[in-house]
């Protein structure tokens, strides 16, 4: 039986684009060029690339991507997109918990989720993060996103999702939030690009700054910073505080 996150992306990439958190692209790839010293002769690795948006951005501007994700309807709307624009890119369908490379990426993005902290169990993900790192050598970058859980100590999760909400994106309610596991149980529903409408039984672990510390020193990472992830607009004065709905992490081995 397929997991919430697979079902949800199954046939999505049109609409996919069309979600208000996917507006921030330029942006955001504005940041990362910074993060890499605006050096083009770096391969990068984009995990849970979806549609493709970062990777064929990061492209344009002259870097190496490859693109993977768990969804072959994202991964073809993404080499789609890249074929229009006569962009050759390396969009391979993998599962983030079990990825082939080795030593082999000059830096990691995982951006707007790209699959961590989605998975049913904390161990999940920690082997997304764990496989992040073992694509890369020795002296790279990991920049990536994932839900604040100092959100939820102080703010509704439904009040922030009806106020981000856009006419035909996906729709959210929040059923209950566990405290003891950090997982918030949600209903989403959406139209697929067929027109087609469905309803999820969701979950999606959000984590405290200290534990993603925790997590990313376990791997070997000797600095990580954590920032407040505005939309579009990645920055390193942004501290986190608890308004940030995501965190955004920036981990150097």
């Amino acid at each position: 039986m397929k997991q919430w996150y697979e079902q949800l992306f199954d046939n999505y990439g049109n609409q996919y684009d069309k979600e208000c958190f996917t507006q921030g692209t330029a942006g955001e790839c504005d940041f990362i060029e910074k993060e890499l010293n605006y050096d083009c002769s770096l391969k990068i690795i984009d995990i849970g690339c979806g549609t493709g948006r970062h990777a064929i951005e990061l492209t344009k501007r002259g870097y190496s991507v490859t693109g993977i994700d768990l969804s072959e309807s994202q991964l073809d709307k993404a080499r789609e997109k890249a074929q229009k624009l006569d962009l050759k890119i390396d969009f391979i369908r993998h599962d983030a918990r079990n990825l082939p490379f080795e030593n082999h990426f000059d830096a990691a993005i995982m951006l707007c989720e790209g699959g961590f902290p989605l998975m049913e169990t904390d161990e999940m993900n920690f082997e997304i993060l764990k496989n992040a790192t073992k694509s890369l050598k020795s002296s790279t970058k990991f920049i990536f996103t994932t839900l604040n859980g100092l959100f939820p100590l102080y703010h509704s999760i439904n009040d922030f999702h009806e106020t981000g909400a856009n006419e035909g994106g996906a729709r959210y309610k929040s059923d209950s939030f566990d405290f003891m596991t950090m997982r918030d149980y949600n209903v989403t529903k959406f139209t697929d690009d067929d027109g087609n409408e469905y309803e999820l039984q969701c979950n999606e672990r959000y984590y405290m700054p200290s534990e993603i510390t925790w997590l990313l020193k376990s791997l070997g990472f000797k600095k990580i910073e954590i920032f407040g992830a505005k939309l579009g607009a990645y920055s390193r004065e942004d501290l986190l505080t608890t308004a940030d709905f995501e965190m955004l992490v920036i981990a150097e081995k």
